[in-house]
């Protein structure tokens, strides 16, 4: 049996980064070299995986110091995009421990790009209606990953240790475990408006009929954007971000392709209702920061919205139209509860990733690891 070439990461270029990412456009846009302009808080760099001269990946980590210290967390949102079915799986990550090692992290935190389970949307609106059934994993996914399964194996055996969900407590860490895609590949307008739900599919003729308007902005937008924003943090209690974070985003992100961000409105009568924006990369298009204000909720704008929204990716080519984050609880009590309803009875399937895994770099890493928690935990 032949064995295979040793891989090496070191940095790249930005030049370099975008290059890999032109001929392999399948990546998270929090794996975008742009991506790193919007995080101000983090230390960006492009690194690449070589097999000899050959790049053969690319990824962005980001890197923050823990207070007090030189050493810093590493971190690879939704990346990095490796050959994650290799079984041996150490040849790709263990060159990349010793780069952020080099680079005085004390530990590494990745998020595999792998969906373990899905459940479709007629399988959660039977969940939700069983008053038995508290949680996704009370009923049976309509399909598993064995392969997503293996690598959380594979990432046990190699010592890395699953990150609990929604441990960010404000460092900046950590995407959604569960969320929800809407497939387009292949399907005609009409094969995924039959894919509404009942309730849905009324509540988008509501909203036709009313007048609502959907536009495509443009940064100049923003301000109106961020007032609805600001108005959903409010009714719905997290916490916002400044208008200052999405002007960078949209610098960053529209600097090497203007229409890599879109801000989308629904308006009626020159008022704006409700927005959202929406993120490309190759064929995967992204729902980001939908928001509505607190009049004329009766006109279901949020609907005309996402609606308008899934056209304009479907003509694009996109393959899947991801709605983001969705709580994984079908209780009454759940606040969440409505946004899932929302997402699934637009035809998203809910998904539950395998998450993020961390491991301990370098001299004291498990301390400082501790360290991390305490500080996390006080904040």
């Amino acid at each position: 049996m032949t064995s295979q070439p040793a891989l090496s990461v070191r940095a790249v270029s930005r030049a370099e980064h975008l290059a890999h990412r032109t001929l392999y456009p399948g990546v998270s846009h929090l794996q975008i070299p742009e991506w790193g302009a919007v995080k101000p808080d983090w230390e960006a760099e492009s690194v690449g995986w070589f097999e000899g001269p050959s790049r053969v990946a690319a990824a962005l980590v980001l890197y923050r110091a823990l207070p007090g210290t030189r050493r810093t967390l590493a971190y690879l949102p939704d990346g990095p995009s490796i050959d994650w079915t290799d079984p041996r799986l150490g040849r790709w990550l263990e060159p990349l421990i010793a780069h952020v090692t080099r680079r005085g992290a004390f530990s590494l935190r990745i998020g595999p790009p792998l969906v373990v389970r899905q459940w479709e949307p007629a399988t959660v609106a039977e969940g939700i209606a069983d008053s038995g059934v508290r949680h996704l994993h009370g009923m049976a996914a309509d399909h598993i990953d064995g392969i997503a399964l293996q690598v959380g194996e594979r990432l046990r055996r190699l010592g890395w240790r699953p990150c609990a969900d929604g441990d960010d407590a404000g460092f900046g860490v950590g995407q959604p475990r569960y969320g929800c895609q809407v497939p387009l590949a292949e399907r005609s307008a009409q094969a995924v408006r039959s894919g509404l739900a009942p309730h849905w599919q009324e509540a988008l003729d509501t909203s036709e009929a009313a007048g609502v308007r959907v536009t495509w902005g443009s940064d100049a937008d923003l301000p109106a954007f961020h007032r609805l924003y600001a108005e959903t943090a409010a009714r719905d209690g997290f916490k916002t971000r400044p208008v200052a974070y999405f002007e960078r985003m949209w610098q960053a992100l529209n600097t090497d392709d203007g229409d890599r961000l879109r801000l989308y409105l629904a308006e009626r009568d020159g008022e704006a209702l409700s927005a959202a924006l929406m993120i490309s990369v190759g064929q995967r298009f992204w729902h980001s920061y939908a928001a509505s204000g607190s009049r004329g909720r009766e006109l279901r704008s949020d609907h005309a919205l996402l609606w308008r929204m899934l056209g304009v990716a479907r003509a694009a080519g996109a393959d899947t139209y991801d709605l983001r984050a969705v709580s994984p609880l079908l209780t009454e009590d759940n606040r969440l509860l409505g946004r899932l309803r929302f997402k699934t009875g637009a035809g998203g399937r809910a998904v539950e990733y395998l998450g993020e895994w961390e491991l301990p770099v370098g001299p004291q890493g498990r301390v400082l690891q501790r360290a991390l928690g305490f500080y996390l935990g006080h904040r």
